[in-house]
């Protein structure tokens, strides 16, 4: 088999939050893997560490009541260098009990080194997301 490319690594995401799971798990992830969210509240903005980070996004997915319904709009570009890519998508998502369904865009910078997410760096629709979830 052969090493996943970031390409390959965010279709993995794409999977996992598709079959209501945390979107990052173990196996895609390096040991010192940085995630940061520069428009997250304070505190929140970078994680470091693969223990970190997994407990961030475990913890993170259980405290949204929702369901993703898809993952649309996706436009992979390509870097000069060959271990990073930057998604530009559309998250849709069914609100739990509220029968109402939402939307938010999303920008990551994905870089991978041995088949491992190193870096994860996502910008989200915020504002989108709070309406959503009032």
């Amino acid at each position: 088999m052969s090493t996943p490319t970031p390409r390959d690594l965010f279709a993995r995401f794409q999977r996992n939050v598709l079959a209501g799971e945390a979107g990052l798990d173990e196996g895609m992830l390096a040991e010192n893997v940085v995630v940061e969210q520069p428009f997250a509240p304070a505190g929140h903005r970078r994680t470091e560490g693969r223990d970190a980070v997994l407990a961030m996004t475990r913890a993170g997915r259980e405290a949204l009541p929702l369901e993703v319904e898809e993952i649309r709009d996706v436009v992979i570009h390509e870097t000069a260098a060959p271990e990073v890519i930057i998604v530009e998508y559309q998250m849709v998502a069914a609100l739990a009990g509220a029968g109402t369904r939402a939307q938010a865009a999303f920008v990551l910078v994905l870089q991978a080194r041995d088949g491992r997410i190193v870096r994860w760096r996502e910008y989200q629709d915020r504002a989108a997301i709070t309406e959503a979830l009032t």
